[in-house]
C-alpha cells in the first residue's frame, strides 16, 4: 500500500509505503521527504506504470484506489496480520480560536497483508468483531492543530514561554531533527522564520496511544493523530451582537477504563475508574487569534472514590452492597491519585464528596469514612497552605427536604471553590474592573501573572457513580466559574449570573448534554435527575422518563456492559491475544490486567510520608506540568517555520479561500444560538442574554411543536451539540493511487446535502401565528404612518438604478427624469469601472432656520445655553399649566 497525505490546502504532501508481503510484522517506510503536487503526481505515474509493466497488464492500472480518509487511528493486530484504521467520515464540532475539533463520523479497518501471504486464524474473526463493539463513531474527537489531550491553559502557557528559552532548546532539535529537508530550506532563508512549539500529548486522555505505538517512532509526527473519547460541545452566546463562543470539552481518562459496576474505585496506579476531565472554555469570537484575542478557561474533574472498591452484580440487586476490597492503611492508592493531580492541576485539590452520610443500613457510607481517613493521613505530611481539601455533603438528603434548596446550598460552595482555585484568562484585568471594583473579584484566588490569571488547583467532585448529581454539582459550580469568566472579559459588571436567563439556557443545555453522553458511556443510559429535577420546577411527565432510564440503566449494567468491557480492554491494548494465552472470552476477571501488581512486584516502594514526587512541593500552588523545568522541557518539540507558511496561517485554517463555501453548511451559522435558540421572539425593548425570563417565555417554546422540540433534543443528544452541517465526505487524505487533488478521475466528489426543515400540517397555522407579530412587540414602535410620496419616489429612484446598474455604459452614464427630485439628489458614479454601484451623492440644500436650530443644538451639547425668548417663556408656561395644574 502507498499512503499519500496532504495538508489541507493540498500543497504538501508526504507518502508512507506499508509492505504487504509480511504475514505478521508491519513494515512501513516513511521517506521523510515533503513532496510538491507535481512531484507526488510524477511518484505516483512512475509507480503506476512500474506495476503495470511488471504485471504486463496493458488495460488496467497498476495502481488503484483503495479508500480516501481523513486521518489514522491506528494499527492493530490480533492472532493474524495488522489492520490499519482509518477515519473515513468527520463532522466539525467546534472551533477554538480557529482550530477546528471533529467527531468521528465513520472508520474503516482494511487487512493489510496480501491474501498470498495470509495466515488464517480460527479466532482472528471473533476478536476482529470485539474490537469494532468500540463504536469510533460514537463521541470520539479529534484536532489537527490543537492538542485536545491538555488543557486551554497549559497550551497557551507552553506557547507563551519565553524565546530564549525556545533557542537554546532548537539547537538540539535542529541536530536531532526528523525532516533534514525543511531545515535545509529554512538555512537559506536567514531571520524570516518564527518558532513552534509542539509538546506531546498527555496519555492519559489519550484513546489510540496504543494503537500508534508500533509506529510512532518509525514515521513523521504529522501522520500521528490523537484522539480523545468523552464529549464536545459548542453554543454561541450573542451579546448584543458581540459572538462569545462557550465551549464544553470532557476527556475520559483511558486508564482503568470501564462500565458502571465492572469498574469501581481505583487501581494500583492510582487510576480511578470514571474519571472525566470537563472544561469550559469562553472566548471573544471576533478575534480568534490566540496572542491577540481574549480567552478564558475553567477545569473541574469527577471520578470514583480513590479506595479499593467493588460491588457484585451477581446477586441482581438494584444496588449491590460494596465491599472494600483491600484495607489500606497508608492511603498508597489515594496517595498516588492525589499526586497525579498536583502534577496536574497544582493546589489545593478540593474534594466535594456527595455520597449518603445518614443511612438506616451502610452503604454509601462506608466510602465517605474511608476517603476520610485516607484524606487525614495524606494531610499530614502536605505543608497546610497545600493541604487537600475535603468537603462532605449529602445531596440526597438535602434534596428530599422540602425546606431546603440544594441549588442555593450548592451555589454557595461554588463560590468558596471558585474562589480558591481562581480560572484561567490570557487577559490582564480589564480596566472596568479596576474603576468599578468588585468585592468578589478581590478575594478570587488562583495565580495573577502579567498576561493574566492562572488556574491552581481543582475541584474533584464525586457520589458514588459521579453521574446524577456529580453533573449538576458540577454544573452549578461551571455557572459561578462562567460568570467570573464574563466579568473578567468585560462583558458583565458583576461577576453574577441568574438562573432563566438566555445565558444560563444555554449553558445548562450544554451541561445536559455532557451529562447524558458520559452517563450513556459508563452507565448505559441517559441521566435520571437533572437540574430542573433539583430545581424542582421539571414537568410531570419528566417522573415516568426517569423510570425508564432508570431500568435501561439496570438492563444495560446487568446484560450488555460485560461484552463492552471486554472490547474496552481489547482496544486500549490492556489485554494483548497472543498465542498460547488464554482467549479474552476465557477469562473469568480483568481484575489482573487493570492492577499490575498482582502478575509482578514493583521494584521501587513509595514512600508513606513523602507520597508526592520528588518536585512537586517545590512549585506549588503552580502545576508541575506547567512549570520551566528540564524535565518539562523534554516534553517540547521547537520546530521552526516560514512567516508565511500555511501550517501556521490561521487565516487560511480557518476561512479556507481554497474551498468553496456554502452557508447550509458554514459550522458557525448552524451552531446552537442563544438569540435565535433561547431569546422570545417577542422581546423587543431588552434583547440582553442576562435578563431574567419567564419560565415558559423562550424561544424554543415560541417556535415550533412539541414533537420538533423533542426531536432536536434527541438529535442534540445523538450528535451531543448543536445541529450541525451535514458531515463531510472524505476527500482523500490518504490514497493508494492518486493524491486527491485530481478531482476529474475521482468517481464520486464529495455531496453536500442542504438540511431541510420538515413541519407537520397541522402545526402550520400555529407557527404562522408566532412568527407574525406587530412591529410593537418586535421593534417596540408602531409604524402606522405611511411614507410620503417624497420618500416613495427616492426609493423607486433607488430600485431604478440598481436594476439598470449593469446596462449603464460608462461613457454615457446619464441621469435623466422629469421628476422634481433630480434638482435635490445627484448621484455621480465615482468608480473608473463602468459595472459598480457605488455612487457619490450631494446632500439636499438646507435653508438658514434649520442650520440656526442644528447650531444651537451643538452649543447646547457643550454647554453653551441660548437666551431664552418671549416665545420660549410663553411655551415653557403653557408646558407647565397644561402637566401640572
Amino acid at each position: 500500500y502507498f499512503l499519500v497525505g496532504s495538508n489541507p490546502a493540498e500543497t504538501k504532501y508526504r507518502v508512507l509505503k506499508i509492505d504487504r508481503t509480511e504475514p505478521k510484522d508491519l513494515v512501513i517506510i516513511d521517506d521523510k521527504h515533503v513532496y510538491t503536487q507535481q512531484e507526488v503526481r510524477e511518484l505516483l505515474g512512475r509507480l503506476d506504470l512500474g506495476n503495470r509493466t511488471k504485471m504486463g497488464q496493458k488495460g488496467s492500472s497498476g495502481l488503484s484506489r483503495a479508500v480516501s480518509a481523513f486521518g489514522i487511528v491506528g494499527f492493530v493486530r490480533f492472532l493474524e496480520g495488522y489492520y490499519i484504521v482509518l477515519i473515513t467520515k468527520r463532522r466539525k464540532m467546534a472551533d477554538i480560536g480557529g482550530h477546528a475539533i471533529y467527531k468521528i463520523e465513520d472508520t474503516n479497518m482494511i487487512y493489510i497483508p496480501n491474501d498470498s501471504v495470509r495466515v488464517s486464524h480460527p479466532d482472528e474473526a471473533r476478536y476482529l468483531r470485539i474490537f469494532q463493539n468500540v463504536d469510533l463513531s460514537s463521541n470520539f474527537y479529534f484536532s489537527y492543530s490543537y492538542d485536545l489531550s491538555h488543557s486551554l491553559q497549559y497550551n497557551l502557557t507552553v506557547l507563551r514561554m519565553p524565546l530564549e528559552t525556545l533557542k537554546t532548546e532548537t539547537t538540539q532539535t535542529r541536530q536531532e531533527s526528523f525532516d533534514i529537508f525543511e531545515d535545509e530550506g529554512l538555512s537559506t532563508q536567514g531571520g524570516s522564520g518564527v518558532f513552534g512549539i509542539c509538546s506531546k500529548p498527555y496519555e492519559k486522555y489519550v484513546w489510540n496511544a496504543k494503537l500508534l505505538e508500533a509506529v510512532r517512532t518509525a514515521v513523521h509526527r504529522d501522520w500521528l493523530l490523537y484522539i480523545i473519547h468523552g464529549f464536545c460541545g459548542q453554543s454561541k452566546l450573542l451579546i448584543y451582537g458581540r459572538p462569545i463562543y462557550v465551549t464544553l470539552i470532557a476527556r475520559r481518562s483511558s486508564k482503568f477504563a470501564g462500565t458502571r459496576f465492572l469498574k469501581r474505585g481505583a487501581n494500583c496506579e492510582g487510576d480511578v475508574a470514571n474519571e472525566v476531565e470537563t472544561e469550559q472554555i469562553l472566548y471573544d469570537a471576533s478575534v480568534m487569534s490566540f496572542s491577540a484575542g481574549s480567552y478564558s478557561s475553567y477545569v473541574q474533574v469527577r471520578g470514583s472514590v480513590p479506595l479499593y472498591w467493588s460491588q457484585d452484580i451477581s446477586t441482581m440487586m438494584p444496588k449491590p452492597p460494596i465491599t472494600l476490597d483491600q484495607a489500606d492503611p497508608y492511603a498508597h492508592v489515594a496517595g498516588l491519585h492525589f499526586d497525579q493531580m498536583l502534577q496536574r492541576f497544582g493546589s489545593p485539590i478540593i474534594i466535594l464528596n456527595l455520597v449518603k452520610e445518614r443511612e438506616k443500613r451502610k452503604h454509601e457510607r462506608i466510602l465517605s469514612e474511608e476517603l476520610v481517613a485516607a484524606v487525614t493521613y495524606l494531610n499530614q505530611f502536605l505543608p497546610p497552605e497545600h493541604a487537600i481539601i475535603y468537603i462532605p455533603w449529602d445531596m440526597a438528603k438535602y434534596t428530599k427536604s422540602k425546606l431546603c434548596n440544594v441549588l442555593d446550598r450548592l451555589n454557595v460552595i461554588a463560590e468558596s471553590v471558585v474562589k480558591k482555585t481562581g480560572f484561567f484568562v490570557n487577559r490582564p484585568d480589564s480596566y472596568c474592573s479596576i474603576l468599578r471594583p468588585d468585592e468578589k473579584w478581590n478575594e478570587l484566588g488562583g495565580c495573577v501573572v502579567s498576561t493574566g490569571r492562572l488556574q491552581t488547583g481543582v475541584l474533584r467532585t464525586n457520589c458514588v457513580d459521579c453521574l446524577d448529581r456529580t453533573n449538576t454539582a458540577q454544573f452549578m459550580v461551571g455557572k459561578c466559574a462562567l460568570a467570573y469568566q464574563l466579568y473578567s472579559l468585560g462583558l458583565i459588571d458583576k461577576p453574577n449570573l441568574q438562573f432563566d436567563t438566555d445565558a444560563v439556557r444555554l449553558f445548562e443545555e450544554l451541561y445536559e448534554d455532557h451529562g447524558d453522553t458520559l452517563s450513556l458511556q459508563y452507565g448505559g443510559s441517559q441521566l435520571v435527575h437533572r437540574v430542573k429535577t433539583y430545581r424542582k420546577i421539571a414537568p410531570w411527565t419528566q417522573h415516568s422518563k426517569d423510570i425508564m432510564q432508570t431500568l435501561s440503566r439496570y438492563y444495560s449494567n446487568a446484560f450488555s456492559d460485560a461484552d463492552r468491557q471486554d472490547s474496552i480492554n481489547l482496544f486500549l491494548g490492556v489485554f494483548k491475544p497472543a498465542e498460547g494465552k488464554p482467549h479474552l472470552w476465557e477469562l473469568p476477571t480483568d481484575f489482573y490486567l487493570h492492577h499490575k501488581n498482582t502478575l509482578s512486584l514493583s521494584q521501587t516502594r513509595q514512600s508513606y510520608t513523602y507520597w508526592w514526587t520528588t518536585g512537586v512541593l517545590k512549585h506549588l500552588p503552580l502545576p508541575f506540568d506547567e512549570v520551566t523545568c528540564a524535565e518539562n522541557k523534554r516534553k517540547l518539540t521547537v520546530k521552526k517555520f516560514h512567516k508565511y507558511e500555511e501550517e501556521i496561517d490561521i487565516h487560511n485554517e480557518f476561512f479556507r479561500p481554497y474551498e468553496l463555501s456554502s452557508f447550509d453548511e458554514t459550522f458557525c451559522l448552524a451552531m446552537t444560538n442563544s438569540t435565535r435558540d433561547f431569546m422570545p421572539k417577542n422581546v423587543g425593548i431588552d434583547p440582553s442574554p442576562f435578563t431574567v425570563r419567564k419560565p415558559d417565555e423562550t424561544g424554543k417554546s415560541v417556535l415550533g411543536n412539541k414533537n420538533n422540540r423533542e426531536e432536536t433534543v434527541l438529535q442534540r443528544k445523538t450528535a451531543a451539540s448543536a445541529p450541525p452541517p451535514p458531515s463531510e465526505e472524505a476527500v482523500s487524505s490518504s490514497s493508494e493511487d492518486d493524491s486527491g487533488s485530481d478531482k476529474e478521475d475521482e468517481g464520486a466528489v464529495s455531496q453536500r446535502s442542504t438540511p431541510v426543515k420538515v413541519t407537520d400540517t397541522g402545526d402550520n397555522t400555529k407557527i404562522t401565528e408566532n412568527v407574525v407579530q406587530s412591529t410593537k412587540d418586535v421593534y417596540g414602535v408602531n409604524l402606522s404612518n405611511i411614507p410620503s410620496e417624497d420618500d416613495l419616489a427616492i426609493y423607486a429612484r433607488f430600485v431604478q438604478l440598481g436594476q439598470s446598474q449593469h446596462k449603464q455604459d460608462k461613457g454615457s452614464q446619464q441621469f435623466c427624469s422629469k421628476h422634481p427630485l433630480d434638482k435635490v439628489i445627484n448621484l455621480i458614479p465615482i468608480s473608473s469601472f463602468s459595472q459598480d454601484n457605488i455612487y457619490e451623492v450631494q446632500p439636499p440644500r438646507t435653508d438658514r432656520k434649520s442650520i440656526e436650530i442644528f447650531h444651537a443644538h451643538i452649543q447646547a451639547g457643550r454647554g453653551n445655553m441660548q437666551p431664552l425668548g418671549r416665545d420660549d417663556f410663553l411655551m415653557y408656561r403653557e408646558y407647565i399649566r397644561n402637566r401640572y395644574m
